[in-house]
């Protein structure tokens, strides 16, 4: 039998023993994509990415919904995804999915005119002390601020994101260099306001939002993740803030279908881009579910329109 379209997954998501109210977002949020992409007239199942006994050529597209083990199994996901495109085609396309999973996009995105944090680069195998770095920082990245923001350019879930104060840089040094050493980091300027106001994630659909949510990180941390005990609210963005997150998408190798653009206010006061999420966003649909329906017809006018 072939399918429109595959919804893929996490296979820890697929039959779960125990629903958390984490999974249980997990299970809704899906089901109401599978649902909307149903009453667009398109034969769909949900699928984990990893499922041995599916043939990917039995699929016109997959699309990417709660993939969120891949960054655990980065080396193994890397080898389905170069399989898989040969067999079937991507939601959003494999041009985006690589240019997206890996932090490298934001310098692509800042030489396009969007704002981004201060923001450095260290490569895999450097060899460069993090009180070196620090320096590099100030003097060729225009770093001002004391406190700074270390993490993986291939992660979510604040996987390996560490907050750093000047005077604890040596304290961090030996995780800096086992870090380093086995993948690229990204060194960004602590930003304040996100602790002190929050982030607000816009989501777009062919370049058309729909709805947004304000993130806010609990008392005594900086991660706005649910996953750290942040909290998410429903939130109405300005024109302002639309139009930014319209010109994040535009900005990007081509339109992406579906995208969640992560905004703040930097520490010079102007908004920022902090995340631009098009491989396997998290969009809160159990928020807004007239979105995922707007998600459908956007699949359904670019991929299957007559």
């Amino acid at each position: 039998m072939e399918f429109d379209i595959v919804v893929l997954t996490d296979h820890r998501y697929v039959a779960p023993k125990q629903k958390t109210p984490y999974i249980e977002n997990v299970l809704l949020e899906d089901q109401l994509v599978l649902e909307a992409i149903k009453s667009e007239g398109l034969n769909v199942i949900r699928k984990p990415w990893d499922d041995p006994d599916f043939d990917w050529s039995e699929t016109k597209y997959a699309l990417f919904r709660t993939t969120w083990d891949y960054f655990n199994r980065f080396a193994e996901f890397s080898e389905w995804l170069k399989k898989a495109s040969k067999q079937t085609k991507f939601i959003n396309s494999k041009n985006l999915i690589h240019w997206n999973i890996d932090k490298h996009y934001l310098q692509d995105l800042s030489n396009n005119g969007v704002t981004i944090p201060k923001t450095l680069f260290v490569e895999k195998g450097s060899e460069i002390t993090l009180e070196g770095t620090l320096a590099k920082a100030t003097t060729e990245n225009g770093f001002t601020a004391n406190a700074y923001i270390l993490k993986p350019c291939v992660s979510a879930a604040a996987r390996h994101t560490y907050k750093i104060q000047q005077s604890e840089v040596l304290q961090y040094e030996d995780t800096f260099q086992k870090l380093i050493a086995n993948e690229t980091m990204i060194l960004q300027e602590f930003q304040h306001n996100i602790v002190s106001e929050g982030e607000i994630s816009l989501m777009l659909f062919n370049g058309e939002f729909t709805h947004a949510v304000l993130k806010i990180a609990k008392t005594g941390d900086f991660r706005v993740q649910d996953d750290f005990g942040g909290s998410v609210h429903n939130y109405s963005p300005s024109a302002e803030q639309i139009v930014f997150a319209k010109n994040v998408v535009k900005a990007a190798p081509e339109l992406p279908v579906y995208a969640r653009v992560d905004i703040f206010k930097n520490n010079d006061g102007n908004w920022a881009l902090a995340e631009l999420e098009i491989f396997e966003p998290e969009l809160w649909f159990r928020l807004n579910p007239s979105a995922a329906n707007r998600m459908a017809s956007a699949i359904k006018n670019k991929f299957f329109a007559l």
